[in-house]
């Protein structure tokens, strides 16, 4: 929704993806994150002169199959450009990137947002390019340090049309895009070691208006959250400067995460002023309509594909169908626990799938981990679910084995068998319980019986406190109805 009702919010993002190919883009200098600084270059990705480029065909396959997976248009024929531009992190003076002739134009992608029909965002252009290196200010005084172990390093560009209209279209967007890399496998999505890095293009207009405002770019963006609050902070900003008679200027500013606010960096630059031409050491790239096919051939089941056959064959709701393709990861730990429940049907796959988008997830959550490092093994979350859909335990006992699982590993079979937990279904056990609580509590059952049945609920609870859970509920509530009759 608009901050102020009077005005539109218009923007556009820039993802840049850094891909998970085993080296660089022109050298053999690995690609990997974590190195002691300056210690993964060479005299191609360092610049040295008279060097030439090797161009890296596991990028362009990946460049491919991204643009195949957003419904995009991958040209046979695409050129390299030189950007030329003077920073520290560049050794060279400029990037070998894509301008006019892109590897993949004119995709799309579908963003889901609570309440809303799926909205479209239209993909501009995906192009190749290398990164730069970064410098580092942190505990310098005086002075920056520049590691170029990153430079070089294979980078898709996805430019999007500027079809978000809120910081939450936004967000949704960054959402889907990170799991479209993390399921194709060519982007491990990671924002917070830049290996999935955003830059947003902002402005604001009057309702109604067709002309574009001036647009802000904002950088340093480190997570999903960051960005939507960067966005509201500058559509506030525009709005305020317009509401004061003032204009908006054209600029690049950096988010400051700590104090919520935005800080102009430079002036914006425009094609223009990056004096783009073609790479005269590399040739034009040509894709044969053969590679095509048989990437296209290769690519995965994708998360809006995957997320209507988790509603469609599993009875799941939208949401959770969301939550649960995410990331190739978080799927595949779902349809492996929910193999391991059994295959009686729709019953059990909302069962797993609450148990993984609730407990799961809320646990992993609170300790920071991702679901690929979750201490309890989709086997045995799975185990632990087949347990409670065959009655040999309750949902409440289950969160106390749970606990044990996490905290302390073991499966679940084990636990229970060990800690006596296993649920009470021997019906003179249960009858026994009930007739001890239909004593001690004679006031109830006389208002159960002149009609004040809600009081049902406080002799389950009696009896479950006796049993100390471990009663199966259902044959307490049927044992308890036919006693009261």
């Amino acid at each position: 929704m608009p901050i102020d009702p009077n005005y539109e919010t218009v923007i556009g993002l820039e993802v840049h993806s850094q891909l998970l190919t085993k080296s660089k883009i022109f050298c053999g200098c690995p690609n990997k994150f974590g190195a002691d600084a300056n210690t993964q270059i060479c005299p191609v990705c360092a610049g040295f002169p008279g060097v030439l480029p090797v161009m890296n065909r596991e990028m362009v396959n990946m460049a491919i199959k991204t643009g195949l997976a957003i419904n995009g248009t991958v040209r046979e024929l695409s050129v390299f450009s030189r950007k030329n531009y003077f920073y520290p992190d560049s050794p060279t003076g400029y990037q070998i990137s894509q301008y006019d002739l892109p590897i993949v134009e004119h995709g799309e992608i579908f963003i889901d947002l609570p309440d809303e029909p799926k909205k479209r965002i239209g993909v501009t252009r995906i192009h190749m390019e290398v990164d730069a290196g970064k410098s580092i200010h942190e505990g310098i005084v005086g002075a920056s340090w520049v590691d170029l172990n990153r430079v070089g390093t294979p980078l898709l560009e996805i430019v999007s049309e500027p079809d978000m209209r809120s910081s939450e279209d936004a967000g949704a967007y960054l959402k889907k895009l990170r799991a479209i890399v993390r399921f194709l496998e060519v982007c491990d999505g990671n924002m917070e070691e830049g290996s999935f890095r955003c830059d947003a293009n902002v402005s604001v207009r009057r309702y109604g208006a067709e002309k574009l405002g001036t647009r802000t770019e904002l950088k340093n963006l480190n997570s999903i959250r960051n960005v939507m609050r960067a966005i509201d902070f500058e559509v506030d900003r525009q709005i305020d400067i317009i509401e004061n008679g003032d204009k908006v200027v054209q600029e690049t500013r950096l988010w400051d995460a700590n104090k919520n606010i935005s800080r102009s960096m430079r002036s914006k630059e425009d094609a223009h002023d990056y004096r783009y031409f073609p790479e005269p050491d590399l040739p034009p790239l040509t894709i044969e309509p053969s590679q095509i096919a048989g990437i296209r051939a290769t690519l995965p089941e994708l998360p809006d594909a995957m997320a209507k056959r988790f509603q469609d064959e599993m009875g799941l709701s939208e949401y959770d169908a969301g939550v649960l393709t995410a990331s190739r990861e978080m799927s595949s730990y779902f349809e492996d626990a929910n193999q391991v429940v059994g295959k009686s049907g729709k019953k059990n796959a909302k069962a797993t799938a609450n148990w993984v988008t609730g407990e799961l997830l809320g646990r992993l959550n609170k300790e920071g981990l991702e679901i690929e490092n979750s201490p309890v093994s989709a086997i045995n979350l799975g185990k632990l679910v087949a347990l409670i859909q065959t009655g040999e335990i309750s949902g409440k006992i289950a969160k106390k084995v749970f606990t044990h699982m996490f905290d302390d590993g073991g499966d679940p079979q084990t636990i229970v068998a060990e800690k006596g937990l296993k649920q009470v279904t021997d019906s003179g056990s249960i009858t026994a319980e009930v007739d001890k609580v239909l004593q001690a509590h004679p006031e109830q059952v006389e208002q159960f019986r002149g009609g004040k049945t809600q009081v049902l609920g406080f002799l389950v609870g009696k009896v479950m406190q006796a049993t100390r859970g471990k009663a199966n509920p259902a044959m307490v509530n049927s044992v308890l109805k036919e006693k009261l009759g």
